[in-house]
């Protein structure tokens, strides 16, 4: 991991900026954690840097921000696929996850964080840190490796899921005063910590897992924290019928009564949200975390992402979890997104290649509450910058580099990953984490985890 001083140079620069500028044989001058300088390399005052870095043939551009992931999942990838949702969900992940040891959560959390870094992801909002997956363990990996994260403590008081009652493994239950109480240490502990690069955030169960006392509660404790908080919300058509029939109203209605509307909150998921339900979301800037993989691949819905860009709703990108999307790669998230809601609406025109950069950075900046910081390549921000190589055969030739990116790309062209100054990535080799051991430990853990969870993961076809 290097600091101090760095020259990036002849790259082809995205800021992102306010007037999203694009400098060809541009550079940028980082000094410590942050952004000196950024223009046409030729503009630039002469300086004296520590390390030189050459982006000729790439595209450099802000570090792109995750606003939905489950770190644990990573250690269960392809455990559940091709399987309905709630059989997903009681027989495969909550049963994994329910045997979980705090050494699972640690290898799972450098494992995902591994793959975030080699495709070009800075920052990241952990939805859900269930207390058997160590907390305190995933939080030292974070410091240690050198990524941005919101990490989301799990709070529930019951064990339902949407409208069905009483269905969580047991493994998964926890109570309320146990939630609560392990939020705050994790809050006095970890919030702003590792060089500002931590939040704690309050990591609510989805309908039917929370009561509304404690729906209230976390709210209210979110605002005196000046902290955030995130959940799953619109993700099935049941949650619709859950709020319509246990409290009369729909879903932002719900969310409105029981005081989670706001920029404090990223609703994950949000494809069951009426057209006349966007306008409050945009009124009340209440954040949504779009995770067309996931969706698509659990055959939730497409979310009103055009209409929902169209009245100003602050959209973001998730990759969500190794067992309802398969990677954390958020550049194949950016081209999923760029291309479904095209065939939905059947408008070639919505939902621009732009369009999911922009949600990919500084939507994502704006959802952590960290817009001010990163999300864009300006002067005074800090760094998380990302380069891609461009000379890559499958992004050859590049006559547009930004649509390019986006149709044609996928995260393993990215070639540097820096964040707050540091280099976590060069030459597309993990420097912060030894991907040989990361991989080890990973194929060692799942073959017990499996044994422990007494769950057969097998394909279809016969094995010989």
């Amino acid at each position: 991991m290097s600091s101090g001083s760095i020259l990036i140079k002849n790259g082809y620069i995205l800021t992102l900026n306010p007037q999203r500028q694009i400098f060809r044989d541009g550079a940028i001058y980082i000094e410590n954690e942050k952004i000196v300088e950024v223009g046409k390399a030729e503009d630039l005052k002469a300086h004296k840097a520590e390390r030189i870095i050459d982006a000729k043939n790439k595209i450099v551009m802000p570090g792109l921000i995750d606003t939905h992931i489950h770190l644990a999942q990573a250690l269960i990838r392809g455990c559940a696929d091709d399987v309905a949702l709630v059989d997903w969900l009681k027989k495969y992940v909550w049963v994994l996850q329910g045997n979980f040891t705090h050494d699972d959560g640690r290898v799972s959390a450098e494992l995902c964080m591994a793959e975030m870094i080699r495709t070009g992801t800075t920052s990241f909002v952990e939805c859900m840190i269930h207390s058997r997956y160590g907390f305190d363990g995933i939080a030292k990996a974070v410091e240690k490796v050198g990524m941005r994260g919101a990490l989301s403590k799990i709070v529930m008081d019951s064990t339902g899921y949407a409208d069905s009652a009483d269905i969580m493994y047991p493994g998964m239950v926890e109570n309320a005063d146990e939630c609560l109480t392990e939020t705050e240490q994790m809050y006095n502990k970890w919030h702003g910590k590792a060089d500002g690069r931590i939040q704690v955030w309050y990591g609510l169960r989805s309908l039917g897992g929370v009561t509304p006392e404690l729906f209230k509660d976390v709210a209210r404790k979110t605002r005196e924290k000046n902290t955030h908080m995130t959940m799953h919300l619109g993700e099935v058509i049941d949650d619709v019928r859950y709020v319509k029939e246990n409290f009369g109203t729909n879903l932002t209605g719900f969310a409105r009564d029981h005081d989670l509307l706001g920029p404090e909150m990223i609703f994950a998921h949000g494809v069951q949200f009426e057209d006349a339900e966007l306008k409050v979301l945009a009124e009340t800037k209440s954040n949504i975390a779009h995770c067309p993989a996931s969706n698509t691949k659990l055959a939730s819905g497409f979310a009103k992402i055009p209409q929902m860009l169209k009245l100003g709703v602050p959209v973001s990108l998730g990759c969500d979890g190794g067992p309802s999307n398969n990677t954390y790669d958020m550049i194949r998230e950016m081209r999923l997104a760029a291309l479904i809601h095209k065939a939905v609406v059947r408008d070639p025109l919505v939902v621009s290649a732009e369009n999911v950069i922009e949600m990919a950075t500084l939507g994502g900046a704006v959802a952590m509450g960290i817009d001010d910081k990163v999300g864009s390549l300006e002067v005074g921000k800090l760094a998380d910058i990302i380069l891609i190589d461009m000379h890559d055969l499958g992004l050859t030739p590049s006559v547009n580099p930004v649509s390019n990116l986006v149709y044609s790309g996928n995260g393993l062209s990215v070639d540097t990953t820096i964040v707050n100054g540091k280099v976590l990535m060069s030459n597309k080799q993990l420097l912060t984490l030894d991907e040989e051991k990361v991989k080890h430990k990973a194929r060692t853990h799942i073959v017990d985890l499996l044994d422990r969870a007494g769950t057969d993961i097998s394909p279809k076809w016969p094995i010989l």
